[in-house]
Formats: structure tokens, C-alpha cells, sequence
């Protein structure tokens, strides 16, 4: 499906045109279709297909308790990285026994939680996080289950800030020290070795590198295994890439699952998969109003309502998102910067960039906002952040309010 077409000039989410949303609830706004996070999820689940196979959604893509719950609703798996992150699963309605637990740092707080839940993998990165884990497992009187996350060092070709596989980058353990450490901790109390794990990055556009990935992860594997320690589980992580930029080539999910599916035939193993962007990208948008336009004579500045704090990847990793006017008409093009109010000269949607000419009230839509848009949003400047809103159809609903001014000193004091 096409979540957000044009019709007759206007933009629609889903059977809604945007711009009535945007009178109800106000800019900036972030809008969700509905069908389409439905669509991608689908995707995933033929492409690698079997019963023995574990789809968990990446909860930092996105983490509104509305999307969670649709997931939920449609069979999903969760992949977290924080106690947080299992909260909004589990009050979405989440299964802990289709949780996996990923990240470097956990603590003995959200360790604890974690087992108290019941959660089917640790995905664990260092010795000292598996020596505290079994110390926290022992203590309750449960064994937890354990996957060890292997750095393959794998080059994905992606943004640095987003790269994960190879030896400069905090996360995994180095694959020539895990089938050791593998053999060595398997005999710690409170700990179940189960399985094996890698995360290359994110927005891979190269299936090679994940094949390349799984075949050094499946190489360990059947060396642990003819060392008499079997692995039942494959986190192969996620990364696929996402297109943001119009005419981008990436690669689709069938040719994703198609590509993992001839790495692990012939494996009897249960697969593990965290797509987070690849399915909420495309669901969302950010809907902003033109505030002011300013020209220094060098340049020519449209300025908006949404900033910095409410979309952060054009500033943090010189992300592309492609922005429309929600009515189109004839215009003039121009090159303009699209700015927020933030104080900041890094406050930008996009520089340099060739759109009609905007006015003052215009609306504005951003696209590809539906991964690390809300989820990395702030309250930078005092502002408080966006409402979101889940659109199925020709229904609405407001998924999470605007905040307030009283919320942004809510938890403060001054006695």
C-alpha cells in the first residue's frame, strides 16, 4: 500500500486527508499509518517464513505504546535495550517470552526486571555483564537464558554513527574470544547458554554483509557444537536498509529474507530477526507549519515549527528526509534552508535544498519520519514535543498527547 498518496493535489494518510488531522490536533505532528506498519511486519514474516522463527521488533525505532501494541496484535516479538523499553512492551500488551535484551550496559535494576518478567534471550556483550547476570540470576533462584552477541568484524559501509561490527565499536564481543569465553562461562550458575548473536549496523544497503556475517556466526556455531555445546538460537539482528531519499535503491525485504534463508538452509536452528526501521520508516510522517520565511540576500531561510527537538537526524547524522507541501500547487522553485526556532545554527530539516516557494501557514510534510523521529525528540529549548497520531483507514486516533507546559516542569521543585 501507499500510506501517504496524493489526491487531487492533497495529501492523505491511509483515507484521511493530513491537512484536516493537522486543524484537529495541531503542527507539529507526527502521523502513522496504521496499514502499512501492518504491510512491513507481513513482509518480514513471509520472506523468512517457518514457525521456528522469531520476528522481534526493534523498540528503539519507535517505542509509542499504540504502535507496540499493533505489533503486539500481529504476533511481533520485541528486541529491547532497556528496562524502559520491556515497560512499554509489557503495559502494550507484549509477551516477555517473545523479548529479547540487547545493549552493553544493563543493570542489575533492569536485570532483575527482566528476569522477573520472564524473557526469552539475554543478548549479552562482555564477561563482566554475563559474571553479573549470573549473580542476579543466582539470587532469584532462575536461570536465564543467554545468547552470546559476537562482533564478526564485518564492514557494513553505513554511517559511523550507526556501524556496530567491527573491533573500534563498543558492541559484541570479538569473534576470536567467543567460542572461550562460550566454553568458559558455560558452567556458571544461574546462566543458560543458548545461543549466538551479531548486530552489523544499520541501513545496510549489501545483503553480502549480512551473509557474510551469518556464515562467520554459523562457522562458531558448529565449532561449539562439535565441542559438545550446541546453540539453539541465531539473533541475526537487524539494519536493513530504508530508502530516504527519492530514487535511493535498497534492497526489499523478500530479497533480505530470500538472502538470510540460503545462509541458514540446511540449520536447525530458531532465527532471530530485529527489524525496527525497516518497518516503521515509511509509516510516518512529520507534519510542520511555516512560520516565517526570511531571505539574508545569500540565503533563504523557511522557517517552521518543527525543530531540531522534534526531528533530530538531519543535525545528528545528516539525515535526508523528503519534505512536500501537503496542498500542492504551481510555485516557483527555490534553494532554501528548511529551519526550526531552536537557538541553534544546527537547527535544520534540510539545507540547500530546491522547494516550491513556501508562505507562511503552509503545511509541510516530512517524510520517512516514522524511525528515531518521537523516539529521539526532547524538550530542548523548553519545547514541549509533537502529538502523535495512528491513522487505520479512514480512522484517527491521538496516540500520544501534546505535552503541556505544566509537563515540562513536571518532577521539578523549588523547595
Amino acid at each position: 500500500m501507499k500510506p501517504f498518496p496524493f489526491r487531487a493535489g492533497e495529501l492523505y494518510c491511509e483515507g484521511v486527508p493530513v491537512r484536516e488531522i493537522a486543524a484537529r490536533v495541531g503542527t507539529p505532528a507526527y502521523l502513522y499509518s496504521c496499514g502499512r506498519i501492518r504491510e512491513r511486519y507481513g513482509q518480514f514474516v513471509r520472506a523468512l517464513g517457518g514457525n521456528n522463527n522469531l520476528i522481534c521488533y526493534a523498540v528503539k525505532a519507535n517505542d509509542n505504546l499504540a504502535l507496540l501494541r499493533l505489533l503486539a496484535g500481529e504476533g511481533a516479538g520485541f528486541d529491547i535495550v532497556s528496562g524502559g523499553e520491556l515497560y512499554r512492551v509489557l503495559k502494550a500488551g507484549g509477551r516477555a517470552s517473545r523479548v529479547v535484551f540487547s545493549g552493553v550496559g544493563k543493570t542489575a535494576e533492569e536485570i532483575d526486571y527482566a528476569l522477573k518478567a520472564g524473557i526469552l534471550l539475554f543478548n549479552c556483550e562482555s564477561e563482566s555483564e554475563l559474571r553479573l547476570l549470573s549473580e542476579r540470576a543466582v539470587k532469584k533462584k532462575i536461570r536465564a537464558r543467554v545468547a552470546l552477541r559476537v562482533n564478526p568484524q564485518v564492514n557494513a559501509k553505513t554511517h559511523p554513527y550507526i556501524a556496530t561490527g567491527l573491533r573500534e565499536h563498543k558492541f559484541g564481543i570479538p569473534i576470536r574470544d567467543a567460542e572461550k569465553l562460550f566454553v568458559s562461562v558455560h558452567g556458571w550458575p544461574g546462566l543458560e547458554l543458548a545461543g549466538l548473536s551479531c548486530h552489523i549496523g544499520s541501513q545496510i544497503s549489501d545483503l553480502a554483509a549480512f551473509q557474510e556475517a551469518l556464515q562467520k556466526i554459523l562457522l562458531l556455531a558448529g565449532q561449539l557444537s562439535r565441542a559438545g555445546f550446541p546453540v539453539r538460537y541465531l539473533d541475526a539482528g537487524g539494519g536493513l536498509a530504508v530508502p530516504y531519499r527519492p530514487g535511493d535503491t535498497t534492497p526489499t525485504i523478500a530479497a533480505y529474507g530470500k538472502a538470510i534463508r540460503w545462509v541458514l538452509n540446511g540449520h536447525d536452528l530458531q532465527l532471530i530477526v530485529e527489524p525496527g526501521r525497516s518497518v516503521v520508516a515509511d509509516a510516518g510522517i512529520l507534519l510542520t507549519r511555516v512560520i516565517h520565511t526570511k531571505s539574508t540576500g545569500r540565503k533563504q531561510f523557511v522557517i517552521v515549527d518543527a525543530a531540531m527537538n522534534d526531528l533530530i537526524r538531519p543535525a545528528l547524522y545528516d539525515g535526508y528526509h523528503e519534505i512536500r507541501h501537503v496542498q500542492s500547487r504551481r510555485r516557483p522553485v527555490e534553494k532554501c534552508d528548511v529551519v526550526g526556532p531552536v537557538c541553534e545554527t544546527g537547527d535544520f530539516i534540510a539545507r540547500n535544498r530546491d522547494l516550491p516557494a513556501a508562505e507562511p501557514g503552509d503545511l509541510l510534510a516530512i517524510f520517512m519520519a516514522g524511525a528515531y523521529g518521537f523516539v529521539l525528540s526532547s524538550n530542548y529549548n523548553a519545547r514541549p514535543r509533537a502529538v502523535e497520531v495512528l491513522v487505520d483507514g479512514e480512522q484517527w486516533r491521538v496516540g500520544r498527547r501534546r505535552e503541556k507546559m505544566s509537563d515540562l516542569i513536571r518532577g521539578e521543585g523549588l523547595d
